[in-house]
């Protein structure tokens, strides 16, 4: 704190580094609070972008709130975030009377937190380095009224950087689901998120393959746009479990830029049969 003089500074009684160590611990207390009303923690990443991670956990979270579930989506890709607008959220979070951040209700179960609902300008670009990342992550677990869940699922950025160490220390019994899609190039810097997870000491729920087949609507037949089976072939040769490959779906796209992923608007789709029985794979192992 600086004063405006002598006689201010010998009159005060704070001392800077008391009222930050203070507030530090108030914060850690909230944090802990929060995450004891948390079940499972799922943290969904990769180590590399464009693989459909946000699709995943969109889905995922859908999918376990439509099941009856009390689930909390939270964004934590600050510099890319996609959930908002894959769920349709155009509006600003309110504060509860508590001052706590209220998350956005979708349907009975649901509740979302990002930092896009947060900006007036949807647009403008978030320039922040790692301390106030790190800042934000935390408020979004101890400052974001989650009350009761189920599931927490943590939509992370691609790479093995700030956030997604801050959310490992932030939230340690959280559990990785690993996505990849089946190509060698985007399986390489998967291969770093898995040696990530083992050095700081996540349990690995398992790897799942996004985009894999697609089925032609002209002739039905299959075609490998990123190859097929490099997602299960990485699980057994890294000793992990193999959750299941998704197929490529142009309704996913559809769904995303509409505001409502496809697991809530067409269950029959290849891409929502698939997921649900990774999203049952899922729930058997937390």
């Amino acid at each position: 704190m600086i004063h405006n003089n002598v006689d201010q500074a010998k009159k005060s009684n704070e001392c800077p580094s008391q009222n930050q160590q203070k507030a530090q611990d108030q914060q850690e207390e909230m944090i802990k609070i929060s995450l004891s009303k948390i079940k499972n923690k799922i943290f969904v990443l990769s180590g590399k972008g464009g693989v459909g991670k946000s699709s995943v956990s969109a889905n995922l979270a859908a999918s376990l709130a439509l099941k009856g579930f009390k689930t909390g989506l939270m964004d934590v890709d600050l510099h890319g975030p996609s959930i908002a607008k894959m769920f349709g959220m155009t509006e600003l979070l309110d504060i509860s009377p508590n001052k706590l951040l209220m998350p956005k209700l979708i349907g009975e179960n649901l509740k979302i937190v990002s930092i896009q609902a947060l900006m007036q300008n949807k647009d403008q670009a978030i320039i922040w380095r790692g301390p106030a990342k790190t800042g934000m992550i935390k408020q979004f677990v101890g400052s974001v009224d989650w009350q009761e869940l189920d599931f927490l699922i943590i939509d992370a950025p691609p790479g093995t950087g700030d956030e997604p160490l801050t959310v490992v220390q932030t939230i340690p019994d959280a559990k990785a689901l690993v996505v990849t899609t089946p190509q060698e190039i985007a399986l390489a810097d998967v291969r770093k998120s898995i040696s990530f997870c083992r050095t700081v000491k996540i349990k690995i729920l398992g790897l799942l393959e996004n985009m894999g087949a697609f089925q032609c609507p002209h002739c039905n037949k299959e075609i490998e746009l990123f190859k097929s089976g490099g997602g299960k072939i990485t699980a057994e040769k890294e000793n992990l479990r193999f959750l299941g490959s998704i197929p490529f779906d142009t309704k996913v796209v559809a769904s995303g830029d509409s505001g409502t992923p496809i697991i809530m608007v067409n269950k029959e789709s290849d891409f929502s049969r698939a997921f649900e029985n990774i999203v049952k794979n899922i729930t058997k192992l937390v």
